[in-house]
């Protein structure tokens, strides 16, 4: 088995960022993770000397693991914020941030909801609840169930920068901690309307066009796509020893960036 999980003792000593030979602790985004789930067992049959601990949890808590000293890579969907970085700061933490991959955050809805494009501004009315009813939208006369990530995630935070534009996501909403929540939250409801990156894309739901674009790999690295984004890692400062070879594997055209295609996410070149 390539994983090996640690005892919250030992994390609790990691210097993040100077990784101790044969251990690689790694958390964050899951919207990341599936990503770093194949890497990391390919990079574990090339160095089987190291053991990589690999958990989700959000952007949010794998950031905050950073600034602890608890992780040596902090997966994000999102860009560290001003006061993360002052917080590290002060912990004698400095982050450093190294893109990964691209991604689009893609509305989806059940397959049997007609509705088939959105608007920004459309999205936007739904997820602060002025807009209630698919029929205002062109759909059947029901009511809308709105689903989101919960806060500590980047996808929610990145939704609530390019969509919210500083409204606040309504209280009706069912929060997810996961992509992989939204999708059978999503599946499973006629009604509901939720998000993912794209990824996550598969037969249960049925993802939307908005301002007239699809969701593609082309759309999302050409940034034609109005919610395409970076995925991230962040290191404590410029990775050396176990972190800098997971990291320079992660970016490798033929190793890394080839399991940032295999998982339906966008390679960086």
């Amino acid at each position: 088995m390539f994983k090996k999980w640690m005892t919250a003792a030992a994390v609790a000593v990691i210097a993040a960022g100077n990784a101790a030979a044969g251990e690689l602790v790694i958390n964050g985004s899951t919207t990341v993770l599936p990503i770093v789930q194949k890497a990391s067992e390919a990079f574990a049959r090339e160095n089987p000397s190291t053991s990589v601990s690999l958990s989700g949890g959000g952007s949010g808590n794998g950031i905050k693991a950073l600034v602890d000293g608890l992780t040596h890579i902090a997966m994000s969907s999102r860009d560290i914020k001003p006061s993360e970085v002052e917080l590290a700061k002060n912990k004698g933490i400095a982050p450093n941030r190294i893109a990964v991959a691209v991604d689009a955050i893609v509305p989806v809805v059940n397959p049997a909801n007609r509705v088939k494009a959105l608007s920004l501004a459309q999205l936007k009315d739904i997820y602060e609840g002025k807009i209630r009813n698919w029929k205002e939208v062109g759909g059947a006369n029901a009511p809308i169930v709105v689903v989101s990530r919960d806060t500590s995630s980047g996808t929610f935070e990145t939704w609530e920068s390019l969509v919210m534009k500083k409204a606040r996501v309504t209280s009706r909403a069912l929060l997810q901690t996961s992509n992989g929540t939204v999708v059978q939250t999503v599946s499973k409801n006629r009604n509901a309307l939720g998000y993912i990156g794209i990824g996550y894309l598969d037969k249960q739901i049925r993802a939307l066009s908005v301002e007239g674009k699809q969701a593609t790999q082309q759309s999302a690295r050409d940034r034609t796509w109005p919610l395409a984004r970076e995925l991230y890692f962040f290191t404590n400062g410029t990775p050396t020893g176990d972190v800098k070879k997971f990291v320079d594997f992660m970016l490798d055209p033929a190793k890394g960036q080839t399991y940032v295609r295999q998982t339906g996410f966008v390679p960086l070149n």
